[in-house]
């Protein structure tokens, strides 16, 4: 079993950044469909990777199920990447979009933060 836990924690770790670092070129190099910009590839890439520590965490402690460690971890992944994709400029192109994922970040911090005070 806890192979099985390592394996999918390195599958989904190796993905993941793949993705949220070369995105267009991993979607081409698998043969996948490739958007215009790699905006949502990345977002996925980050919550493969948030995925993967939460899994990491499980299998290196005595907890039972992904619990709110992991959650905390998936949250921050994908907020940290969402937050560098909007500060680099290479979020989404509309206004409404670029203050959509804001509040989103800004949601997903607060969320956090409430998560780790519980924890």
């Amino acid at each position: 079993m806890q192979q099985l836990l390592w394996l999918e924690t390195l599958l989904k770790f190796s993905a993941g950044i793949l993705l949220a670092i070369l995105p267009l070129t991993t979607l081409r190099l698998f043969g996948l469909p490739r958007p215009d910009t790699g905006f949502w590839p990345r977002v996925c890439g980050a919550l493969l990777v948030g995925i993967a520590g939460a899994l990491f965490l499980e299998g290196t402690s005595a907890g039972h199920g992904l619990g709110l460690a992991g959650v905390v971890i998936i949250n921050l992944c994908g907020t940290a990447l969402l937050a560098t994709l909007l500060v680099l400029d290479r979020g989404p192109a509309s206004f409404r979009g670029r203050v959509a994922v804001w509040l989103t970040v800004c949601a997903l911090v607060t969320l956090s933060i409430a998560e780790i005070a519980v924890l």
